[in-house]
């Protein structure tokens, strides 16, 4: 069956490695299948994946990813103003018109691809409600994944 016409039923084949699902998941992307969406909205997981089926709803991600956000952006930023402070020396009103935007930026860019990562994580360990697919997986049970119909002409 050609899964680049998008007709029918692919089976999906193969271990994914740990470093894989949440590569998928950082990229907002299923991390059994690697196509479907991960997100329906900016921090709401789907409750399965667009393209495989594969249920997400499990995930258990809660405050986690933002606590590591914040530990990144905060060993990235906090240095940065801290050598500039030393160097230049700039008003404290500069500081704030610099910092306060490139902490926030920062922080909303890292956001989602952190949870997703964290997701893919849970997906590959088979925590929480997972274990069914991991199990799945271990065996070598083959998963179908859907794929939507082709909708242009042949």
């Amino acid at each position: 069956m050609d899964h680049r016409k998008g007709r029918g039923v692919v089976m999906a084949t193969g271990s994914i490695s740990l470093a894989k699902a949440m590569w998928r998941g950082f990229r907002g992307k299923c991390p059994n299948c690697g196509e479907g969406h991960l997100f329906g909205r900016f921090l709401k997981v789907a409750d399965t994946c667009d393209h495989c089926g594969e249920e997400l709803f499990h995930q258990r991600a809660d405050d986690f990813p933002a606590y590591l956000v914040i530990v990144v952006v905060g060993h990235l930023v906090v240095p940065a103003i801290l050598a500039v402070e030393t160097a230049y020396a700039p008003a404290i009103w500069l500081q704030l018109a610099v910092w306060l935007p490139v902490t926030l930026f920062a922080s909303l860019a890292l956001l989602q691809p952190t949870k997703g990562a964290i997701v893919g994580l849970q997906w590959q360990v088979g925590m929480h409600g997972f274990e069914a697919s991991k199990r799945r997986r271990e065996v070598g049970e083959l998963a179908p994944v859907l794929v939507k119909a082709d909708t242009r002409a042949a």
